[in-house]
């Protein structure tokens, strides 16, 4: 397995071809494939473990992992990277999207030049890409935090969002099942949103976002932070300023960053097996470029040492149910 990484910046290019997930059919290749690797933020330990695990699949075959590294977190960022993955002629592109729509153009001429496309953790325009894979159902995602939540609180009282950027679209959707379940089930009628404010994927905006939070909202019980550099970054925070405890954190990231603070009973996380993410991406973008699979509603198929998946609407895959992460089962998460 060769593994190559890409972190200088090309011309934007442009360009643009046939929408559709399936306009341009490509090759069907025979042997190890080459596979380009994009995510939202090249250095996001979340994103650097799915990056291994793709590795660890392709070394399997002699497949060859390209992973960039965009230094901003924006849709933006991504698209000369999609143009360097076209000129460098990569059987599939794997992308985390910043945005939906930003790269659309970029993966368009990529698909016209032949090339399969897939996305995972956050999708992009479903007409241009063929499968997503998602590491769990949108809305019980969101559930579970809230959840979460609720239940360290007690049921009621204020909280705040702290997400990502305004434009993540995993994380809006998160929200806006969060949002649909405070207006409609009565289980959370005593919780109160005050806000929801976004720490730009850094950590030291993070920690800075949830003791403004802290101080703007004297009566806030809790903080939702659906990001993987803002949980640990915000927990981190409020236990220095001693805020923790009074205010308790629920969200989603690297149980290892946190693992000292759920001890405490003071944040639970929402999270899965960062790995088979990983895993499924790779096994994807493996039968896809061989044409072993298509993105068509109930097909399913098989991924070594994780089972048996099907894909349901618009191509979507699920790796499987998010679990919240406790005391009690803390240590099942080696990551």
């Amino acid at each position: 397995m060769l593994t190559l990484s890409l972190t200088s910046c090309a011309s934007d290019g442009g360009g643009s071809g046939e929408s559709g997930a399936n306009n341009a059919a490509g090759k069907c290749v025979e042997g190890p494939i080459k596979i380009g690797l994009i995510p939202k933020l090249g250095t996001d330990p979340y994103m650097v473990t799915v990056q291994k695990a793709v590795e660890a699949a392709a070394a399997k075959d002699g497949s060859t992992v390209i992973y960039t590294s965009p230094s901003d977190a924006t849709g933006a960022a991504q698209i000369p990277f999609v143009n360097q993955l076209i000129s460098q002629g990569v059987d599939v592109i794997a992308i985390s999207g910043s945005d939906l729509n930003s790269a659309s153009a970029a993966l368009a001429k990529a698909k016209q030049a032949g090339i399969k496309v897939i996305s995972w953790d956050s999708d992009v325009a479903p007409d241009s890409r063929a499968f997503f894979l998602n590491q769990a159902d949108t809305s019980k995602i969101g559930d579970q935090m809230l959840a979460s939540l609720s239940d360290m609180i007690g049921g009621e009282g204020e909280f705040a969002i702290l997400s990502s950027t305004q434009t993540a679209v995993n994380q809006n959707a998160w929200i806006a099942s969060i949002k649909d379940k405070l207006a409609n089930d009565a289980k959370y009628s005593k919780m109160k949103l005050v806000t929801v404010a976004y720490g730009e994927e850094k950590a030291d905006v993070n920690a800075q976002k949830a003791k403004e939070l802290v101080q703007a909202y004297p009566n806030l019980k809790g903080i939702i932070v659906p990001a993987g550099i803002g949980l640990p970054a915000a927990a981190e925070a409020l236990s220095q300023s001693g805020d923790l405890g009074r205010v308790k954190i629920s969200g989603l990231g690297p149980v290892t960053l946190v693992k000292q603070y759920i001890d405490t009973g003071n944040v639970q996380d929402v999270w899965w097996n960062v790995q088979n993410l990983g895993t499924l991406t790779f096994a994807t973008a493996e039968q896809y470029a061989r044409c072993k699979i298509e993105p068509k509603e109930g097909t399913s198929y098989e991924v070594d040492g994780l089972g048996k998946f099907t894909v349901g609407e618009n191509g979507t895959v699920l790796l499987g149910e998010p679990t919240i992460v406790t005391p009690e089962n803390v240590k099942d998460f080696p990551f």
